[in-house]
């Protein structure tokens, strides 16, 4: 793409509302994703519902913000 066809795209895109912005922006994410696999969709519904119901049963050990913070520093050497 050249330089003067993506500053015509960015002049066209501009003038959008947030909402449609956002949209469009959402949409070219999506199409630089492969093909969408049912079967991953599922797995991780599967896993939200897994974790949700942890949480609500008290099983699942939960941190603070600063915690969660200080084990991530941690762990990536910061």
């Amino acid at each position: 793409m050249t330089t003067e066809t993506f500053n015509h795209l960015r002049s066209q895109i501009s003038p959008l509302s947030e909402a449609e912005r956002a949209a469009l922006a959402r949409e070219l994410i999506m199409s630089l994703d492969g093909p969408r696999d049912d079967s991953v969709e599922q797995a991780w519904n599967d896993e939200i519902i897994h974790r949700v119901s942890k949480v609500k049963s008290g099983k699942a050990t939960l941190l603070s913000r600063e915690e969660f913070r200080t084990k991530m520093r941690a762990r990536i050497g910061m």
